[in-house]
């Protein structure tokens, strides 16, 4: 995509991690999630569509807007993420146009994966 088709759209998302060798290792063990470290405090990462980072904060606030990602097997990403360190918090259940869980990672940050399938 070229700078103008990305106008408007989101282009890159942040959260906080307490633990960012941890944060990181939780996202490469259970999505394959790529990192690159800005120093100390803050680590990028590339999940193969969208990039985003974490930044080192001494806690994590809960709540925000919650982020989706997308699963063709719901149920062994879910066994991923909990085999990572990600802890589930709310089984999957079954919504129009597929299902879905939520889980929080190392740090606390919701996020949830759905599947259509």
């Amino acid at each position: 995509m070229s700078q103008a088709e990305h106008d408007r759209r989101i282009d890159y998302v942040e959260f906080a991690a307490t633990d960012l060798d941890r944060t990181k290792q939780f996202y490469m063990d259970a999505f394959g999630w790529r990192f690159e470290d800005f120093g100390p405090d803050y680590t990028s990462f590339q999940d193969g569509r969208l990039t985003g980072g974490f930044e080192r904060k001494p806690t994590v606030r809960a709540g925000g807007p919650l982020i989706v990602i997308y699963a063709r097997d719901l149920a062994a990403l879910q066994a991923s993420v909990t085999k990572a360190g990600g802890t589930i918090v709310r089984p999957p259940l079954a919504f129009p146009g597929g299902r879905r869980f939520h889980f929080t990672d190392p740090s606390g940050n919701e996020l949830a994966v759905w599947s259509d399938g």
